[in-house]
């Protein structure tokens, strides 16, 4: 998959993704703005200002406007905010991408926020952040990133907190966007049924008048963590939820791809370990899987669970003993885990990039995040390149007891019966 690579006179990147057979196309916006350059006096602006993104512009002045025009098209429409990035995107037929760019542009240089319009999606915020609090097993990996950052940007919801959200102005969000939102601090990719040049055409045309200026920095992450440590959030569920992990490295590390091979022969698939050890041998849960995640200075992989309240300690235990087995010489991996891992990771990325909206966001976060551009093709060839030995090595030098930590959310008031698992 061949890319274009190109920088405006205003600092704006342009990658432009043909996928010649594609009738449709994504254009995406990437921001390198995110809750963690956020403060306590504005946690929740940069998700809170996504939203109102689709409120009106000057030139569509209201939210019915905007969503009318690509509802017309029977276009796709919506918006992503992360740690670190914050994305808008347009996926609609090759021919309306024009309409899809000047919609985008208007969006980032011409909202409106009216108060009357941030006053009612205060209540939508508060009502998503309530979604997200009943959905624990989407909530415990918010739980465990406020374990490993504690009380700094990284460690807190991406969602923000009501309290703050019921205080956020029209300045907050103007003032946000005029310390991050500069023309050379975010992307514009493009990836679908196109023509390099002419699509060049069209995003210089809608946004070449972008400006740039210098850009809020972050406070880096400090890690300084020598023991096992626990977090409880104590609900009354009927699953306990709980999140098992390590601090590993971030995004531009040589041991990323290791990492990835290893996260997979633990939790990323129906054959993996944990999930048969865990639900298929011992019915303990209904799902168990394992990431490896990474920011720009730091990074972790983890493993969550759904289980049994009756069972939690046998659940964790047995993911422990996985962690410690691999990490030691008791629970090898094997050249056949390895084979296996690897055609899992490169068989469902062959899957995702089948869809502009992944090519767009695949390509974009690289361009932010990490400053530079692996195509698929290239990161395949990365994890075809990983070594049993190399695999080995990073089980042995981050599954350790040193920066392992236990997320849970259940009906418990502390977290002591826990920390006693977690004394390898």
């Amino acid at each position: 998959m061949q890319f274009q690579r190109k920088v405006l006179a205003n600092g704006l990147r342009v990658l432009t993704i043909p996928m010649p057979s594609f009738k449709s196309v994504t254009s995406m916006i990437l921001v390198g703005a995110g809750s963690r350059y956020e403060t306590k006096h504005n946690n929740g602006v940069s998700h809170f200002l996504e939203h109102m993104a689709f409120k009106g512009t000057k030139k569509r002045p209201s939210a019915i406007e905007l969503s009318s025009l690509i509802d017309g098209i029977g276009g796709e429409f919506n918006a992503l905010t992360g740690k670190e990035t914050t994305g808008y995107y347009i996926k609609s037929s090759v021919s309306h991408l024009s309409l899809s760019l000047d919609v985008m542009s208007d969006m980032l240089q011409n909202s409106l926020f009216k108060d009357e319009e941030i006053n009612k999606e205060r209540g939508v915020i508060a009502e998503e952040l309530n979604l997200y609090e009943d959905t624990p097993a989407r909530k415990i990996h918010d739980i465990y990133e406020s374990l490993l950052y504690g009380d700094t940007p990284m460690g807190w919801d991406v969602g923000g907190r009501k309290e703050i959200i019921k205080k956020l102005s029209r300045e907050d969000f103007t003032s946000y966007m005029d310390s991050l939102y500069s023309a050379d601090n975010m992307a514009v990719i493009i990836a679908g049924g196109i023509d390099n040049d002419k699509t060049l055409e069209v995003v210089s045309k809608f946004f070449a008048g972008m400006k740039s200026f210098d850009i809020k920095g972050y406070n880096k992450v400090v890690e300084k963590q020598s023991k096992p440590a626990v977090m409880v959030r104590q609900k009354e569920t009927e699953q306990v939820h709980v999140a098992v992990g390590v601090r590993t490295v971030p995004l531009n590390h040589k041991d990323k791809h290791a990492l990835s091979v290893l996260s997979s022969i633990l939790g990323g698939g129906m054959s993996s370990r944990l999930f048969h050890e865990v639900r298929e041998k011992r019915g303990l849960a209904y799902y168990v899987r394992t990431s490896s995640d990474h920011y720009r200075d730091a990074g972790t992989l983890a493993s969550t669970a759904g289980v049994d309240p009756k069972r939690v300690d046998e659940a964790i235990t047995v993911i422990l003993d996985q962690y410690q087995g691999i990490a030691g010489s008791k629970l090898p991996i094997t050249d056949k885990e390895l084979k296996k891992a690897k055609e899992f990771i490169k068989g469902h990325l062959v899957l995702e990039i089948e869809d502009s909206r992944a090519v767009a966001g695949f390509y974009g976060l690289a361009e932010i995040l990490e400053g530079k551009i692996e195509t698929p093709s290239q990161y395949m060839e990365k994890i075809n390149k990983v070594t049993l030995d190399e695999v080995r090595n990073v089980a042995r030098k981050y599954l350790v007891s040193q920066t392992l930590n236990l997320a849970v959310i259940g009906n418990f008031s502390d977290g002591q019966r826990f920390e006693k698992l977690l004394q390898l």
